[in-house]
C-alpha cells in the first residue's frame, strides 16, 4: 500500500516469510500501548513494583521487565526505557487500561502519575533494508539491541534481533510518518502479527490478555532475556521468583516452535507419552507463510523430547525450534 492510512487501517495482511524479516519489512504496532510514569518518585516507585532494576535504568537503555501478583504470576511484562521527564512502560493495548489502573492504585504517597502516552503512529520495522530505510529517516540509529534515541522525529527503539537481522520500533506523529511513508512503503508490508512472530524468532515473550497470571518469570525465560533483576529490593510475588530461581531446578521453560496449524495464545499443548493433562501453554503465536503458526510454548522440559500436539493427542503437531540463546544448555 502507498498510502500510510490505508496501511495503518488494514486488517489483515499476507504473513510474511523469514527472508522477508531478513530483508526488510514493516508493520503497524497499533496493539500496543505506551503507559508514561512521571514524577520525582517515578523510578522508585516502579523499582518496587516491578521484576527489574528501574532506579538504574539509562538514559538510551532498554530492558524488559514484568509485573507479577503476590503469587509471582505475571499480570504484565513491559518494554520499558527513559527520557529526562518520564520513564515508559510498552504493554499490550488490551491490558494497558486495567494494569495503569492497578498500579496507580499503589502510588499512595510517592510523587508518581501514570498516563497513557500511546503514540500516534508506531511502526515495526525490520531487516537490512529497513534499517537502511529508517537510517534515512534519522540519520544515526542505536548501535545495538536494548538501546533507543530520541529526536525531532520521534523515539526509535531497537529491540532483540530477529532472522539474523536487526529489528525497531519507531515512534512518531502522523505527519512525520506520513512524510517518511514513500520510503517505507518498498518495504514488505506486514500486518501486526509479523511484528509479534518477529518477536517469536528472536524469543522475546509478550503476556497478553489469555495468559494472564499463568506464568512466573522463569517460566517464560524473562531473567533470561535480562528481565529480572535478583539483587533489587522487594516487589509483589518477588519471594516467589527468588525461590523459583535457587531452590531446585527449573522444571519448565519457554521453547519456540512451528505448530502444523492455527494456534493461539492461551491454547494448551499435550505429549503423546502423558496425553491426558497438559504439558504446556502457548504464549504467543503468528502465522506462518506456509499455512503453520509460529509460536513460543511453555512447556514441561521433559516433554520437549516428545511427541507433542495443540488441543489433545489427535491435534497438530507441535515441531520444537531452536531459540536464538540458551535455554539452560538444553538444545531445543
Amino acid at each position: 500500500m502507498n498510502n500510510l492510512t490505508q496501511f495503518l487501517a488494514a486488517e489483515t495482511a499476507e504473513p510474511l516469510t523469514d527472508a522477508q524479516l531478513a530483508d526488510g519489512f514493516v508493520a503497524p504496532l497499533a496493539d500496543l500501548g505506551l503507559i508514561a510514569v512521571t514524577g520525582a518518585d517515578a523510578a522508585s516507585f516502579l523499582h518496587n513494583q516491578l521484576t527489574n532494576d528501574v532506579e538504574h535504568l539509562g538514559l538510551n537503555e532498554v530492558r524488559l521487565a514484568g509485573y507479577c501478583t503476590p503469587k509471582g504470576r505475571l499480570q504484565a511484562t513491559f518494554l520499558m526505557w527513559r527520557s529526562p521527564e518520564s520513564i515508559f512502560l510498552q504493554l499490550p493495548r488490551e491490558i494497558q487500561p486495567p494494569l495503569q489502573k492497578r498500579l496507580s492504585m499503589f502510588v499512595l504517597r510517592s510523587k508518581a502519575k501514570l498516563e497513557d502516552a500511546t503514540p500516534e503512529v508506531a511502526l515495526g520495522i525490520g531487516g537490512v533494508q529497513g534499517e537502511a530505510a529508517l537510517r534515512d529517516v534519522f540519520g544515526a540509529l542505536p548501535a545495538a539491541p536494548n538501546t533507543h534515541i530520541d529526536s525531532e522525529h520521534g523515539t526509535v527503539v531497537r529491540v532483540a534481533d530477529a532472522a539474523g537481522a536487526p529489528r525497531y520500533q519507531w515512534l512518531t506523529s502522523s505527519s512525520t510518518a506520513d512524510a517518511a511513508w514513500p520510503t517505507l512503503a518498498a518495504l514488505a508490508q506486514g500486518g501486526p502479527d509479523a511484528w509479534i512472530r518477529s518477536s517469536i524468532l528472536a524469543g522475546v515473550p509478550q503476556i497478553t490478555a489469555r495468559t494472564q497470571e499463568q506464568f512466573v518469570p522463569q517460566m517464560v525465560n524473562l531473567e533470561l532475556l535480562g528481565g529480572v533483576n535478583f539483587k533489587k529490593g522487594c516487589y509483589p510475588g518477588q519471594e516467589i521468583v527468588a525461590r523459583s530461581q535457587y531452590l531446585g531446578k527449573l522444571k519448565r521453560r519457554t521453547a519456540r516452535a512451528i505448530i502444523d496449524g492455527q494456534a493461539h495464545a492461551g491454547d494448551e499443548v499435550f505429549s503423546l507419552d502423558d496425553p491426558g493433562q497438559p504439558c504446556g501453554m502457548v504464549v504467543n503465536a503468528a502465522p506462518n507463510a506456509t499455512g503453520g503458526t509460529d509460536a513460543l510454548v511453555e512447556m514441561k522440559l521433559a516433554a520437549l523430547g516428545e511427541a507433542v500436539r495443540l488441543g489433545s493427542a489427535e491435534g497438530p503437531a507441535v515441531r520444537f525450534q531452536p531459540l536464538p540463546y540458551e535455554l539452560d544448555a538444553l538444545d531445543v
